[in-house]
């Protein structure tokens, strides 16, 4: 048998027949990541393969291109357990990027419960010393309350932890938690769970916590509905919706997903959404957006929501600040009022059938249009082929986290859909590539071409 022959490559496509792009490991991790809620399946690939992809590109990736990776996709997009994925194939390098990247990285005490079960789940093994070392500091920067509020039952506790990274508490007072915690005699957190579970009257018990501020941004909203239904005072849930404390780790179509479960708020909810629109310099010229509507985007973000990827594009549509036209795109394309806000994303939403992908036909009617930025945003999975932007300025937007996609070459290429998606956008357009100094921990500029957003390491 002769090896010395050409072996012709299958062109690569996308999982809808169109040409799809060739792109670096470091670009697949990205892609695979920024949009990923880990073990939940996608429309086209189920949670396990996208697991595993992130755990082998990982390998192939530099470490400190992992961890900066694991920072951003916590810090930025908002994620929980992708991030903690990374750690864990950052681990096999060693070094002492995996220790501080577990601290930056773990913002819960469950999370260190989460990171150790993942660390096992091929089977139990020895913490490496880095790993050792990155828990026990992440475990001294959480108090009683948060302890006794994540000390959850399962196959890895706290106390686990505690034993396994053999951590040293900062004082006498946390030395003393850390023995309730061991001896299971912390005292039980005043959360609206243990009020409620001890039998607390509801609206009694929600109003309080409003009043006294304890009630969790995240847990407010999943709350609504009991609110509602307990009748607790609009005017408290009114001000802790706007106010938006903790509202920097909530993802936008958290406010799509409260809206729907309790419409009685929604005025309040659409309020606070659109705050996100002020939270950044207003984008120049005319934008156009381009957002897939097709069968493929009404695939669930998880099996325990409601909510579709559909929903999670059609909020970042509502929310880009300027002068905007917004169309969708499915088996036609059809332009829809660029309104902002929960009217935006119903807007979006009921625009059209939700059936086959034809970008490539979309990308020529808004191509004709006279505009100075391009905003597409899709799961990349098109039937035809896609033609180049004719816009200086054109964005790829990807939320899915399928292997292949269309969106490099002249694209600027964006995955996630958390709004630190338009904190890229306007930091590509703030600072032109030849005097781009970012410090330590800001975002880097996006480079025009087959790149994704990039950090500095950390």
């Amino acid at each position: 048998m002769r090896l010395n022959i050409f072996t012709k490559r299958a062109p690569l496509m996308t999982h809808q027949g169109a040409p799809a792009a060739a792109i670096s490991a470091e670009q697949a991790l990205r892609r695979s990541v920024l949009s990923c809620l880990l073990w939940e399946n996608e429309f086209y690939e189920d949670g396990q393969s996208i697991a595993d992809r992130i755990a082998a590109l990982a390998a192939d990736v530099a470490p400190e291109t992992v961890a900066a990776l694991a920072v951003e996709a916590r810090e930025q997009f908002k994620l929980r357990h992708a991030p903690l994925m990374l750690i864990c194939a950052l681990a096999k390098a060693g070094g002492p990027l995996v220790a501080d990247t577990i601290v930056r990285v773990i913002r819960r005490p469950d999370e260190l419960t989460e990171l150790v079960a993942l660390y096992f789940r091929n089977g139990r093994k020895p913490l490496s010393k880095q790993m050792k070392l990155g828990l026990a500091r992440a475990f001294t920067t959480f108090d009683a309350y948060a302890l006794a509020k994540y000390d959850r039952a399962g196959p890895v506790r706290l106390r686990d932890v505690l034993f396994l990274c053999h951590a040293k508490p900062k004082d006498a007072a946390q030395a003393a938690d850390w023995k309730h915690l061991v001896e299971g005699t912390l005292p039980s957190p005043d959360t609206w769970e243990v009020a409620l579970s001890g039998g607390a009257d509801k609206r009694e018990t929600f109003e309080r916590l409003l009043a006294e501020r304890k009630l969790g941004y995240l847990a407010l909203l999943r709350n609504l509905r009991n609110m509602d239904q307990a009748d607790v005072d609009e005017g408290l849930v009114r001000e802790a919706i706007i106010a938006r404390h903790g509202a920097d780790r909530i993802l936008p179509f958290r406010y799509v997903a409260a809206a729907r479960a309790a419409p009685r708020f929604e005025p309040f909810l659409d309020q606070a959404l659109s705050e996100t629109i002020l939270e950044g310099p207003v984008l120049t010229g005319r934008t156009l957006v381009l957002v897939d509507v097709s069968g493929s985007m009404n695939a669930r973000l998880s099996a325990k929501s409601d909510l579709t990827r559909m929903d999670a594009a059609a909020t970042l549509a509502s929310i880009i600040p300027g002068d905007v036209r917004v169309f969708t795109f499915s088996e036609q394309v059809k332009e829809v009022p660029a309104r902002r806000g929960m009217a935006g994303v119903d807007a979006v939403i009921q625009s059209q059938p939700h059936s086959g992908t034809w970008l490539g036909k979309a990308m020529d009617k808004v191509n004709a249009i006279k505009h100075d930025r391009l905003i597409v945003i899709t799961d990349e999975q098109s039937q035809d082929k896609v033609p180049d932007p004719v816009a200086g300025k054109a964005y790829m937007i990807n939320v899915a986290s399928a292997r292949n996609g269309i969106g490099y070459g002249k694209w600027t290429h964006i995955d996630g859909f958390s709004e630190a998606v338009l904190t890229y956008i306007r930091a590509s357009e703030a600072t032109a590539p030849e005097s781009q100094d970012f410090g330590p921990g800001e975002s880097r500029l996006m480079q025009r071409g087959n790149q994704t957003p990039q950090r500095e390491g950390q």
